[in-house]
């Protein structure tokens, strides 16, 4: 079931990004609902650093994944058990960089919460909980989807384009 999809941006060079190329690489990590985990969750990603990633896209998308992260424990598994599982997995494509992180909490509306902020200027969803981060992930990657998985989970994926 899909609860939320987004808005691809129009840039002309970066709308094939569905369009796949082979997976140069894959890795997948699992942690805790652990805010303390963050570091973490950054080291595993490091390891893409030393693939050819222009070093700007690099470090938004390690941004995007921090802002994922903390917005799951913060947000997505609010009230839920520690022991409850955060999975995240990139994957490097010819052209592209995915991410996705899986959580377990209640559905979230993506593009709703991304239509009403646009209504305010960037003072406004600078100071609302939760809503720079949305922001934020937005601004940084060419797609950006939040979908509901079969196995009741969440999958927010973020995909940045490496093309020039």
């Amino acid at each position: 079931m899909k609860i939320a999809m987004r808005f691809e941006k129009p840039k002309n060079h970066r709308t094939r990004l569905h369009e796949r190329k082979p997976v140069s690489q894959t890795i997948r990590l699992k942690v805790n609902t652990d805010l303390s985990a963050l570091s973490q969750v950054l080291q595993w990603f490091d390891q893409l650093q030393q693939l050819s990633i222009p070093e700007m896209a690099w470090m938004q998308c390690q941004l995007a994944l921090a802002e994922a992260f903390t917005n799951v424990v913060r947000h997505a598994h609010n009230g839920l058990p520690k022991e409850t599982p955060i999975e995240v997995e990139a994957s490097i494509f010819n052209e592209a960089l995915e991410i996705k992180v899986w959580d377990c909490g209640k559905p979230f509306d993506l593009e709703a919460k991304f239509q009403q902020l646009q209504q305010h200027d960037e003072k406004y969803w600078t100071t609302v909980e939760g809503s720079r981060g949305i922001m934020l992930m937005n601004k940084i990657t060419d797609r950006l989807t939040y979908t509901r998985t079969s196995d009741q989970r969440n999958c927010l994926v973020m995909v940045k384009s490496l093309a020039g």
